[in-house]
């Protein structure tokens, strides 16, 4: 550092009021290291209480837009900045960064003075954002729909509540509570795919009312939740800081969600378009709120709030089988009409919401608009077993005629055998809806493709093959390893239940079963792909 640079360090700490001292380390062996420092911009001083502390000056040729991208830097590699200032260079263009960093030893002089180099080398400007392989623009004769991840900063639209509360919300006359909810909405409305969710300082009353409901309902989860749920949520408890006295962050479940499942968070500023929310699904992404319940009546809310999100849906899509069975709903969703959007919801609703099931001779629940309502939840199932509450059927006639309700309990519940028979049901009301071409999602590209030519789907039946072989070679090896038996014809009759091109129309009324004998396909039928 030459002496402009000393000087300009010293009237930085001078207008501070800090004494210093410049730590010399001129030994013969550390000449190196002085001249690296010296050429970086770096001083190391003592303050006058002692402290070691770094003082970093470097220029910023992109304009402040780079210093965010800059401090986050030194904050990503644990360095604890302490002080922050700027000022324009001389000449006008540019912009002089001073920052001062505790340092304890030399180790500590290294990887600041590591960092710095680095950040010389990268442009920490504006990038410009728009893909590199431009999409072709097709007409597919159908409503449009997001193409790739990025374009759910399109899809925001948030039919009620919000930032503005109905007259009948338990917080319409707080205005605490409604200046509260107006900060969590703007940010989710400023947030942008790619982002790192924001940590939200809580506060305490906040905390207090989380803790209430956590506490009530970890009662009846114990009762009442299915087997997956209950999985899942030790994970959570270790992973995400579950606990009565934390909320926990979006950002913390966010990692551990791609880790699991490849699912997504993104914040939301309310209720969102059925249209919007499926879409999300359909690139395994949920919208999910982070403000809370107004504490007056903690049991219950007419809207979703983080903690029907945390507690209700988290342990769910934790769970590889129901995260791939969201997404397709939402990728079913993707350009259909307004009518068979509705369908989807309705299906949705009475499953994913508040779906019901059977595990022996008990009742267990499956949804999360239950599971994150002490109070619905106790009612549902106390009603169930008195007979007071009506649990019909999951059927198709039945669950597009049932009214839904958002800010009351439900005039009636819906149960399955299983979760797998929600899920094939679900499945085949998707399959029924009128779309001239069948979408897929590319997990790669994080984008929608559409399979509307012979050669998109013979290029994913090479993809599938190759599946299929990883699959026996595991079979083969397990077989080889531990002597397991295991029928390679299970395997064929999962995938045929998928191969079924009959026109829905003409499908038989009675519910997905195994083929008969003369129809089961062999598995290695299934690896015999013609070459393409």
């Amino acid at each position: 550092m030459n002496a402009t640079g000393k000087g300009m360090v010293a009237l930085y700490l001078h207008r501070r009021g800090e004494k210093w001292v410049w730590q010399s380390i001129a030994e013969e062996a550390e000449q190196e290291r002085v001249a690296a420092f010296k050429q970086g911009g770096i001083v190391h001083f003592r303050n006058q209480d002692g402290v070691l502390k770094t003082a970093v000056i470097f220029s910023l040729s992109c304009g402040m837009v780079g210093l965010s991208r800059a401090i986050r830097a030194f904050e990503d590699n644990n360095m604890n900045l302490v002080h922050i200032e700027s000022r324009k260079h001389r000449n006008e263009k540019d912009f002089e960064i001073y920052l001062e960093i505790n340092s304890e030893n030399a180790r500590d002089w290294d990887d600041i003075q590591h960092l710095t180099e680095t950040l010389k080398g990268i442009d920490l400007g504006l990038v410009d954002r728009a893909p590199l392989v431009k999409e072709v623009s097709e007409d597919l004769g159908m409503i449009h729909f997001p193409k790739c991840i990025g374009d759910l900063d399109l899809c925001q639209k948030v039919l009620m509540y919000g930032t503005d509360l109905d007259a009948d919300h338990p917080g319409f006359k707080d205005p605490l509570y409604r200046k509260r909810r107006k900060f969590f909405g703007d940010l989710a409305l400023i947030y942008r795919h790619g982002q790192t969710i924001p940590r939200v300082k809580y506060t305490t009353e906040e905390v207090e009312t989380w803790g209430q409901i956590l506490r009530k309902l970890r009662e009846l989860h114990l009762r009442y939740a299915c087997k997956e749920f209950l999985e899942n949520w030790v994970e959570l408890v270790d992973t995400c800081h579950y606990r009565e006295d934390n909320i926990p962050q979006l950002d913390d479940i966010n990692r551990y969600l791609k880790s699991k499942t490849g699912f997504q968070i993104r914040p939301v500023a309310g209720y969102l378009s059925p249209r919007d929310f499926l879409a999300g699904l359909a690139f395994r992404v949920f919208h999910c709120t982070q403000y809370i319940r107004h504490s007056s009546d903690p049991f219950y809310t007419p809207e979703p709030d983080c903690c029907h999100e945390l507690l209700g849906h988290m342990p769910m899509f934790a769970d590889s089988s129901f995260a791939q069975f969201s997404q397709e709903i939402g990728l079913a969703s993707l350009g259909v009409s307004d009518n068979e959007i509705s369908k989807l919801v309705s299906c949705y609703f009475f499953t994913v919401e508040f779906g019901i099931c059977k595990e022996g001779n008990d009742f267990k629940v499956f949804g999360a608009g239950l599971l994150s309502s002490a109070a619905e939840l106790e009612h549902t199932m106390q009603g169930i077993q008195d007979g007071s509450v009506s649990l019909l059927p999951l059927e198709t006639n039945s669950v597009f005629s049932a009214e839904i309700i958002v800010t009351d309990y439900q005039h009636q519940y819906f149960c399955t055998e299983t979760i797998e028979q929600a899920k094939e049901f679900v499945r085949t009301i998707a399959n029924s809806l009128e779309k001239p071409v069948q979408l897929r999602y590319n997990p790669y590209t994080q984008s929608v493709e559409v399979l509307n030519n012979s050669d998109k789907i013979f290029d994913m039946a090479k993809e599938l093959r190759g599946g299929l072989c990883i699959v026996a070679s595991a079979l083969k090896k397990i077989q080889d390893k531990d002597g397991e038996d295991i029928d390679p014809d299970i395997v064929a009759n999962i995938l045929s239940k998928g191969l079924d091109i009959t026109p829905y129309a003409s499908r038989a009324a009675s519910p997905i079963g195994s083929p008969t004998e003369t129809q089961k396909p062999k598995f290695a039928d299934c690896l015999a792909v013609p070459t393409m």
